[in-house]
Protein backbone atom coordinates (compact mmCIF):
# COMPACT_ATOMS: atom_id res chain seq x y z
CA UNK A 1 0.00 0.00 0.00
CA UNK A 2 1.35 3.43 -0.95
CA UNK A 3 2.33 5.60 1.99
CA UNK A 4 0.10 8.68 2.32
CA UNK A 5 1.73 12.05 1.81
CA UNK A 6 2.06 14.21 4.95
CA UNK A 7 -0.38 17.08 5.26
CA UNK A 8 0.88 20.39 3.92
CA UNK A 9 1.64 22.91 6.64
CA UNK A 10 0.70 26.51 5.81
CA UNK A 11 3.13 28.97 7.39
CA UNK A 12 2.51 32.70 7.72
CA UNK A 13 5.86 34.51 7.91
CA UNK A 14 6.54 38.15 8.73
CA UNK A 15 9.45 40.16 10.13
CA UNK A 16 10.26 43.65 11.40
CA UNK A 17 7.12 44.39 13.37
CA UNK A 18 9.11 46.97 15.39
CA UNK A 19 6.57 47.28 18.19
CA UNK A 20 7.02 50.65 19.95
CA UNK A 21 6.16 51.72 23.48
CA UNK A 22 3.92 54.51 22.20
CA UNK A 23 2.35 52.56 19.34
CA UNK A 24 -1.05 53.69 18.09
CA UNK A 25 -2.28 50.29 16.90
CA UNK A 26 -2.07 46.69 17.99
CA UNK A 27 -1.44 43.56 15.94
CA UNK A 28 -4.41 41.64 17.38
CA UNK A 29 -6.45 41.87 14.18
CA UNK A 30 -3.51 40.91 11.98
CA UNK A 31 -2.70 37.91 14.18
CA UNK A 32 -6.36 36.85 14.21
CA UNK A 33 -6.38 36.96 10.40
CA UNK A 34 -3.17 34.94 10.26
CA UNK A 35 -4.58 32.34 12.63
CA UNK A 36 -7.57 31.91 10.32
CA UNK A 37 -5.35 31.38 7.28
CA UNK A 38 -2.25 29.54 8.53
CA UNK A 39 -1.15 26.67 10.76
CA UNK A 40 1.96 28.39 12.14
CA UNK A 41 3.09 32.02 12.54
CA UNK A 42 6.81 32.70 12.03
CA UNK A 43 8.33 36.07 13.01
CA UNK A 44 11.83 36.61 11.59
CA UNK A 45 13.29 39.14 13.99
CA UNK A 46 12.90 42.77 15.08
CA UNK A 47 9.80 42.00 17.07
CA UNK A 48 10.46 45.19 19.07
CA UNK A 49 11.78 48.58 18.01
CA UNK A 50 14.32 49.25 20.75
CA UNK A 51 14.49 45.95 22.60
CA UNK A 52 12.59 47.32 25.62
CA UNK A 53 10.62 45.14 28.02
CA UNK A 54 7.53 47.34 27.63
CA UNK A 55 7.60 46.80 23.85
CA UNK A 56 7.86 43.05 24.34
CA UNK A 57 4.94 43.16 26.80
CA UNK A 58 2.73 44.94 24.26
CA UNK A 59 3.56 42.36 21.58
CA UNK A 60 3.12 39.49 24.04
CA UNK A 61 -0.37 40.75 24.91
CA UNK A 62 -1.35 40.57 21.23
CA UNK A 63 0.28 37.18 20.70
CA UNK A 64 -1.49 35.56 23.63
CA UNK A 65 -4.65 35.46 21.52
CA UNK A 66 -2.97 33.42 18.77
CA UNK A 67 -4.54 30.00 18.23
CA UNK A 68 -1.61 28.63 16.20
CA UNK A 69 2.01 28.03 17.27
CA UNK A 70 4.27 31.10 17.09
CA UNK A 71 7.92 30.58 16.16
CA UNK A 72 10.47 33.43 16.12
CA UNK A 73 14.05 34.59 16.20
CA UNK A 74 15.29 37.88 17.58
CA UNK A 75 16.68 40.66 15.39
CA UNK A 76 19.26 43.39 15.86
CA UNK A 77 16.65 45.87 17.21
CA UNK A 78 15.71 43.39 19.93
CA UNK A 79 19.25 43.74 21.33
CA UNK A 80 19.36 47.56 21.32
CA UNK A 81 18.59 48.25 24.99
CA UNK A 82 20.62 45.43 26.49
CA UNK A 83 17.46 43.77 27.84
CA UNK A 84 17.47 40.71 25.60
CA UNK A 85 17.08 38.28 28.52
CA UNK A 86 14.01 40.11 29.80
CA UNK A 87 12.56 40.40 26.28
CA UNK A 88 13.16 36.68 25.77
CA UNK A 89 11.42 35.77 29.04
CA UNK A 90 8.39 37.95 28.26
CA UNK A 91 7.94 36.44 24.81
CA UNK A 92 8.48 32.83 25.84
CA UNK A 93 6.05 33.27 28.74
CA UNK A 94 3.51 34.35 26.10
CA UNK A 95 4.03 31.05 24.30
CA UNK A 96 6.48 32.18 21.60
CA UNK A 97 8.91 29.43 20.59
CA UNK A 98 12.15 31.39 20.25
CA UNK A 99 14.63 29.38 18.19
CA UNK A 100 17.91 31.29 18.46
CA UNK A 101 20.19 28.33 17.87
CA UNK A 102 17.80 25.42 18.29
CA UNK A 103 15.36 23.36 16.25
CA UNK A 104 11.76 22.38 16.94
CA UNK A 105 9.29 20.25 15.00
CA UNK A 106 5.65 21.14 14.32
CA UNK A 107 3.43 18.68 12.44
CA UNK A 108 6.30 17.13 10.52
CA UNK A 109 8.17 20.35 9.70
CA UNK A 110 11.44 21.23 11.41
CA UNK A 111 11.96 24.92 12.22
CA UNK A 112 15.56 26.03 12.73
CA UNK A 113 16.63 29.56 13.53
CA UNK A 114 19.34 32.01 14.48
CA UNK A 115 19.56 35.77 14.23
CA UNK A 116 22.45 35.64 11.78
CA UNK A 117 24.81 38.55 11.37
CA UNK A 118 26.43 40.94 8.92
CA UNK A 119 29.58 40.32 6.88
CA UNK A 120 28.78 40.67 3.19
CA UNK A 121 28.30 38.32 0.29
CA UNK A 122 30.41 36.23 -2.07
CA UNK A 123 33.83 37.59 -2.97
CA UNK A 124 32.97 40.80 -1.12
CA UNK A 125 32.53 39.00 2.20
CA UNK A 126 34.53 40.48 5.07
CA UNK A 127 37.57 38.42 6.05
CA UNK A 128 39.22 38.05 9.44
CA UNK A 129 42.21 40.31 8.85
CA UNK A 130 43.60 43.45 10.41
CA UNK A 131 42.24 45.21 13.46
CA UNK A 132 40.77 43.26 16.38
CA UNK A 133 37.41 45.00 15.80
CA UNK A 134 37.19 43.54 12.28
CA UNK A 135 38.21 40.11 13.54
CA UNK A 136 35.55 40.32 16.25
CA UNK A 137 32.90 41.16 13.66
CA UNK A 138 33.87 38.20 11.48
CA UNK A 139 33.99 35.94 14.56
CA UNK A 140 30.40 36.92 15.39
CA UNK A 141 29.31 36.08 11.85
CA UNK A 142 31.07 32.71 11.97
CA UNK A 143 29.63 31.96 15.41
CA UNK A 144 26.09 32.54 14.16
CA UNK A 145 26.64 30.19 11.22
CA UNK A 146 28.06 27.54 13.53
CA UNK A 147 25.01 27.83 15.77
CA UNK A 148 22.83 27.43 12.68
CA UNK A 149 24.77 24.33 11.58
CA UNK A 150 24.52 22.77 15.03
CA UNK A 151 20.77 23.39 15.05
CA UNK A 152 20.36 21.97 11.54
CA UNK A 153 21.95 18.73 12.73
CA UNK A 154 19.10 18.36 15.25
CA UNK A 155 16.40 18.25 12.54
CA UNK A 156 14.82 14.84 12.01
CA UNK A 157 11.77 15.95 10.02
CA UNK A 158 11.58 15.39 6.26
CA UNK A 159 10.65 19.05 5.68
CA UNK A 160 12.39 22.09 7.16
CA UNK A 161 12.34 25.88 7.28
CA UNK A 162 15.28 28.07 8.32
CA UNK A 163 14.33 31.28 10.13
CA UNK A 164 16.86 34.12 10.13
CA UNK A 165 16.84 37.86 10.64
CA UNK A 166 19.86 38.71 8.49
CA UNK A 167 19.83 37.73 4.81
CA UNK A 168 21.80 34.74 3.49
CA UNK A 169 21.88 35.95 -0.16
CA UNK A 170 22.09 39.22 -2.08
CA UNK A 171 18.97 38.68 -4.23
CA UNK A 172 16.60 39.47 -1.38
CA UNK A 173 18.42 42.64 -0.29
CA UNK A 174 18.38 44.15 -3.79
CA UNK A 175 16.51 47.44 -3.52
CA UNK A 176 18.55 48.61 -0.55
CA UNK A 177 21.52 50.93 -1.16
CA UNK A 178 24.42 48.70 -2.36
CA UNK A 179 26.71 50.48 0.11
CA UNK A 180 24.92 48.82 3.05
CA UNK A 181 24.70 45.28 1.63
CA UNK A 182 27.53 44.05 3.91
CA UNK A 183 25.45 45.06 6.95
CA UNK A 184 22.31 43.24 5.80
CA UNK A 185 23.58 39.67 5.94
CA UNK A 186 26.25 37.17 5.04
CA UNK A 187 26.60 34.39 2.48
CA UNK A 188 28.21 32.31 5.24
CA UNK A 189 24.60 31.59 6.22
CA UNK A 190 23.79 30.31 2.73
CA UNK A 191 26.91 28.13 2.71
CA UNK A 192 25.69 26.45 5.89
CA UNK A 193 22.09 26.12 4.66
CA UNK A 194 23.27 24.45 1.46
CA UNK A 195 24.90 21.63 3.42
CA UNK A 196 21.41 20.40 4.31
CA UNK A 197 18.07 19.72 2.68
CA UNK A 198 16.09 22.89 3.31
CA UNK A 199 12.64 23.56 1.87
CA UNK A 200 12.43 27.29 2.61
CA UNK A 201 14.36 30.12 4.26
CA UNK A 202 12.78 33.31 5.62
CA UNK A 203 14.45 36.48 6.84
CA UNK A 204 13.79 40.17 7.40
CA UNK A 205 16.04 43.18 8.12
CA UNK A 206 16.16 44.49 4.51
CA UNK A 207 13.02 46.65 4.55
CA UNK A 208 13.51 47.80 0.96
CA UNK A 209 14.82 44.54 -0.39
CA UNK A 210 13.18 42.00 -2.70
CA UNK A 211 10.76 39.22 -1.82
CA UNK A 212 12.29 36.10 -3.32
CA UNK A 213 15.60 34.50 -4.27
CA UNK A 214 17.52 31.24 -4.00
CA UNK A 215 20.70 30.02 -2.37
CA UNK A 216 23.46 28.76 -4.69
CA UNK A 217 22.13 25.19 -4.19
CA UNK A 218 18.58 26.26 -4.97
CA UNK A 219 16.85 26.58 -1.58
CA UNK A 220 14.08 29.20 -1.87
CA UNK A 221 14.64 32.32 0.24
CA UNK A 222 11.91 34.82 1.15
CA UNK A 223 12.40 38.31 2.57
CA UNK A 224 9.31 38.61 4.77
CA UNK A 225 9.93 42.06 6.27
CA UNK A 226 6.50 43.62 6.80
CA UNK A 227 7.40 46.42 4.39
CA UNK A 228 8.13 44.09 1.42
CA UNK A 229 5.42 43.57 -1.21
CA UNK A 230 4.29 39.95 -1.16
CA UNK A 231 1.97 37.80 -3.30
CA UNK A 232 -0.61 37.87 -0.50
CA UNK A 233 -0.85 41.67 -0.68
CA UNK A 234 -0.48 41.53 3.11
CA UNK A 235 2.43 42.24 5.50
CA UNK A 236 2.93 38.49 5.83
CA UNK A 237 3.78 35.77 3.32
CA UNK A 238 2.05 32.40 3.12
CA UNK A 239 4.37 29.45 2.47
CA UNK A 240 3.18 25.84 2.15
CA UNK A 241 5.59 23.08 3.18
Amino acid sequence: MARSQPRKLRIAAVADLHVKEDREQSYKELFAEICSRADVLVIAGDLTDLGKAKEAELLAADLRNCTVPVVAVLGNHDYESGSVDEVTTILTDAGVKLLNGRAIEIEGVGFVGVKGFAGGFGRHMLSSFGEPAIKAMVAESVDETMRLENAMRQVRASRSMVVLHYAPITETVVGEPPEIFPFLGSSRLAETIDRFKVDAVVHGHAHRGSYEGRTPAGAPVFNVAAHIEKPTGKPYALIDL
